[in-house]
């Protein structure tokens, strides 16, 4: 009885409730579905809900950054636009090209009606389908436009901003100069995306008007060759800083670094269009390693300068010119609308090219040039490949015929003006790379011609002229540069070095300092720290050992002593020497033997009505009177000269160690009384400087080398290194005869001596 009473009030025979049945259940659930379906659609139908504001509390879907949630933000979680990235300094990657307003405005209103449009059919269809069918499709149709754009982001590489790449060229004018797969990898990095946004052509005025003009303007003689001395204090003379380059067969292969140190004379290999003349922010690669690394002439950088910043300037002010000068940048502009249409075709040789089978892609790119001969990128593209292809076959007739292809890609009509400037910057750097450097400066002036708001360009030009010696113009170049920029660093440096060539001291130091002070491209180069820091030192100024240390610190100098600024890195450095410690303890014998003999031929050469002593010209005097007679000068004997000493130059034929030094010099040396030489220091660390007592007073005459004094002795040879910092007083009171001669480092290796340029 018990059981059935509670049976009937619902219990069971464990005590507990019954639950509910299972389709009592499935009837509750369809119904609660149901409700809530049709309430939706009741909401959505009678606008019971007010959409602006809910939407706008939507905040944590934002996804374009703009603090709220709005069609912009609808179209990024449909896949119809990437999801933006949160604010960050501009730069060329990640940079849209800007459309007309109009253009931006239709298709934003475009845009919004298809997102509307795509929600009402989403919650359509989240209506009527099966429960979980619609939501997997949504997420697969996301997540394979999101698939899709990705491959596109990993197909077209960005490429840098036009000013930048100009400013660098190059890088690239030098290094030196850089070797033509150094520099083109610069500019590659301009083109990777052939398909930059499509710019205005640039019509190129006829140049036949000015071109005579300007060949006429550099009709001077030719720029002194390798038979000119370098100067004593390394860098007066701009043009004598570099040596060119080109492929020629007889010389060891070089890596590129070394080439451009090596051949072009180049301390610092990160100096822009001044210094690698190439115009790009010499971007170096160290791909092919071509010689062993300590044979190679490269600057010795300091261990640690991290904390090192700009003089003048914080490190703040430095990032936040970095954050500003990002902003700036913008995409360069290389296909016209005509190229647009065989875009594909154009990466398919361009990825060739960049795959590094250059035969291929030259092939590829003289297909599309014939086929579309008013192409410019195809043209442009054909330069390029045969530039690559010279590298590799070290080919001076292959790199001409890229020159010539460069210059065709400006003829064309309808020239995006970036792949203009791209290609006439490349051309210049080329001519200069073979030593043409009056054909690079008629191609710089083109540029200038045709951009002529462009600062960077006269910059280029200025360097041109300093490169073929002619200073007057130069500065003339770059007095119009700082009246149209007056805070330009590059124009004031180079404008500093020139006032010192002139000797004007004073004037010179506030354009270097500043130039150097400003940090701009071009400006951190060794030579405008050395030209400082020598003219604040003939100023009577202290602080010219500040500059010396900083640019030791850059890894412009060796040490603040041994200033020189082509350099083997690595080599035993110390001011004196022994016989001993040189291992040319023959060589000193034979001279303190024959000291009289040597000394007899050299007065007799002083006795002569027309003197064979030619004054000192380099400007290291402060005063006094100071002349030389130079036997051999950069390995080459001079025969004539020897015809006066003939037995001075027999004895000294035995010795390769110092008739071979292609970077040094045998030379008489006469200093008269009252003379006073500056601190200055050699050209390299690649050889020692030998000085034999000849005639010398018995007091007043002393040789500083580094914080060591030193006096001469007739018939004693004294041995320093004049890469570290001297300076020489004559205060007796008669003449000062002595011998001089330098000799190899004695840590090069033969192959470094057979190869290194002379100096």
């Amino acid at each position: 009885m018990a059981d059935d009473t509670e049976t009937k009030h619902g219990g069971g025979k464990n005590g507990k409730k019954e639950g509910l049945s299972g389709s009592s259940f499935f009837t509750w659930f369809m119904v609660i579905a149901l409700l809530g379906v049709w309430t939706s659609v009741a909401v959505v139908w009678f606008e019971l809900v007010d959409y602006e504001e809910v939407l706008g509390k939507l905040g944590i879907y934002d996804a374009d950054g703009d603090g709220d949630f709005d069609v912009e933000d609808a179209k990024v979680l449909l896949g119809l636009k990437e999801r933006s990235v949160p604010a960050q300094p501009a730069s060329p990657e990640s940079e849209e090209s800007v459309q007309p307003a109009e253009n931006v405005e239709s298709e934003r209103k475009i845009a919004d009606v298809e997102v509307e449009e795509e929600i009402q059919s989403v919650l359509h269809e989240a209506l009527h389908s099966q429960p979980g069918e619609r939501h997997e499709d949504v997420d697969e149709s996301v997540n394979d436009q999101w698939q899709v754009k990705e491959e596109i982001r990993d197909e077209t590489l960005e490429v840098p901003a036009t000013d930048d790449m100009l400013r660098e060229f190059e890088n690239e004018i030098p290094e030196a100069y850089e070797t033509p797969d150094s520099v083109q990898k610069d500019a590659d990095s301009m083109v990777d995306d052939v398909g930059a946004v499509e710019s205005e052509s640039y019509e190129i005025p006829a140049l036949d008007d000015y071109v005579p003009d300007l060949e006429e303007r550099i009709s001077d003689p030719d720029t002194p060759g390798d038979s000119e001395v370098m100067p004593e204090d390394a860098v007066e003379h701009y043009a004598e800083d570099r040596v060119h380059e080109d492929y020629n067969e007889d010389q060891e292969p070089k890596h590129e670094k070394q080439t451009e140190a090596q051949e072009a004379g180049e301390i610092n290999e990160d100096f822009d269009v001044a210094k690698d003349l190439s115009g790009v922010e010499s971007k170096q690669t160290e791909d092919d390693v071509i010689i062993e690394p300590e044979e190679s002439e490269k600057p010795v950088k300091a261990e640690d300068y991290s904390n090192d910043v700009q003089v003048g300037k914080s490190e703040k002010e430095t990032e936040q010119d970095k954050t500003e000068k990002a902003k700036k940048k913008k995409k360069p502009k290389l296909l016209n609308k005509f190229d647009k249409t065989i875009k594909a075709e154009l990466d398919a040789a361009e990825k060739l090219r960049k795959k590094g089978k250059v035969e291929e892609a030259l092939r590829a790119f003289e297909a599309l040039v014939n086929q579309y001969p008013q192409s410019p990128r195809a043209r442009y593209g054909k330069a390029q490949s045969e530039d690559d292809l010279a590298e590799k076959m070290r080919s001076n007739e292959m790199l001409q015929q890229a020159i010539n292809t460069y210059d065709e890609v400006v003829s064309l009509p309808n020239v995006p003006s970036d792949l203009i400037k791209l290609s006439l910057k490349r051309e210049a750097d080329r001519q200069q790379f073979l030593g043409r450097m009056r054909g690079s400066l008629v191609t710089l002036q083109k540029l200038v011609q045709l951009f002529p708001s462009e600062t960077s360009f006269k910059n280029d030009l200025g360097v041109g002229y300093l490169l073929i010696g002619d200073n007057s113009n130069a500065k003339k170049v770059y007095e119009e540069v700082l009246s149209l920029a007056p805070n330009d660093g590059f124009a004031k440096v180079h404008y500093g070095f020139i006032l010192k060539a002139e000797n004007k001291i004073a004037e010179s130091i506030p354009y270097l300092q500043e130039g150097l002070e400003s940090g701009d491209p071009g400006t951190d180069d060794g030579r405008f720290y050395f030209h400082l820091g020598d003219a604040l030192q003939r100023m009577g100024d202290k602080e010219a050992y500040k500059w010396y240390e900083l640019g030791y610190q850059r890894g412009h100098f060796a040490s603040v002593w041994q200033r020189s600024l082509y350099n083997v890195k690595g080599l035993k450095a110390q001011p004196w020497w022994t016989a001993r410690e040189t291992g040319y303890t023959e060589l000193v014998k034979s001279l303190e033997k024959n000291w009289k003999l040597i000394r007899d031929e050299g007065l007799s050469v002083m006795d002569k009505k027309r003197s064979l002593f030619l004054p000192e010209d380099e400007n290291l005097r402060e005063k006094g009177d100071w002349s030389q007679f130079t036997l051999w000068q950069q390995g080459r004997k001079n025969e004539n000269a020897c015809k006066s000493v003939p037995k001075t130059c027999a004895l000294l034929e035995r010795f390769p160690e110092a008739t071979g030094c292609r970077r040094g010099q045998i030379k008489y040396s006469i200093m008269h009384p009252g003379t006073h030489v500056w601190p200055h220091t050699g050209p390299t660390n690649c050889r020692l400087r030998m000085h034999l007592g000849l005639v010398i007073p018995k007091e007043g005459c002393r040789i500083r080398c580094a914080q060591e004094y030193r006096d001469w002795e007739e018939g004693k040879v004294l041995i320093f290194d004049d890469s570290f910092e001297h300076e020489v007083w004559q205060d007796a009171e008669s003449y000062r005869l002595i011998f001089i001669v330098d000799v190899w480092h004695p840590e090069l290796t033969a192959q470094q001596r057979r190869t290194l340029p002379a100096i």
